[in-house]
């Protein structure tokens, strides 16, 4: 549920109340930002670039599963976030082992598509988040915020078309699953992912470990 605050008073006692009660609402931070959308505006008409936005967000099977979780799009850029209460609900994607590989499945059918002007491609960052809180500064609103939300939009930065880039608390969550399952890494997407990278990001006090699959 989220938590409203909204107060005039800049040093309200009450305020603080109500910010120290808000609980953290663990749960996994997606941001799907799609490629090339800006330039073809420039080449083409609404007709030509909307049909082919229309047609990308359609695909994304991820949006039509989660549409509750879909909390922030900014230009082509959107943001969703999902509660672990919400995932572990869900009748088929419910562990964060089917979410990657949705996502991973997704990406690529899109590049596979023969039809090369039908979808834009897109990438993504992905993380599992313990320090998010569902709060929103404005009335009407749901929306999340915390250090670990930061964190996921600045994996953007390390991904390009047809890269999925995930934390490696993201992925480690993955690998448990695999291990309760059963299941080989050599079996899943995570065949092909990367060695572990470690890299400092602005705003982040401490290195940030991260993989990616290229599709």
């Amino acid at each position: 549920m989220v938590h409203l605050v909204q107060f005039t008073d800049p040093n309200s006692r009450e305020m603080e109340k109500a910010l120290r009660a808000i609980p953290k609402c663990p749960g996994t931070c997606i941001f799907v930002d799609i490629v090339s959308s800006t330039a073809v505006k420039y080449t083409t008409d609404i007709v030509l670039w909307g049909r082919r936005l229309n047609n990308t967000f359609n695909f994304i099977s991820l949006l039509n599963d989660f549409p509750e979780n879909i909390v922030k799009g900014i230009g082509d850029e959107m943001m969703l976030y999902i509660p672990d209460e919400v995932l572990i609900k869900k009748d088929t994607i419910n562990d964060y082992y089917s979410l990657l590989e949705e996502i991973y499945s997704t990406i690529l059918n899109l590049q596979r598509f023969p039809l090369q002007d039908m979808f834009y491609h897109c990438k993504l960052s992905i993380h599992y988040c313990t320090d998010v809180y569902n709060v929103t500064f404005l009335k009407g609103f749901n929306d999340y915020y915390g250090r670990d939300i930061d964190l996921t939009a600045r994996l953007m930065g390390k991904t390009r078309a047809d890269r999925l880039v995930f934390s490696e608390t993201f992925y480690r969550k993955v690998v448990s699953e695999l291990c309760k399952k059963g299941i080989s890494k050599d079996q899943t997407c995570l065949n092909h992912v990367s060695v572990k990278m470690v890299e400092e990001f602005k705003g982040i006090p401490k290195p940030v470990s991260y993989r990616f699959i290229d599709v």
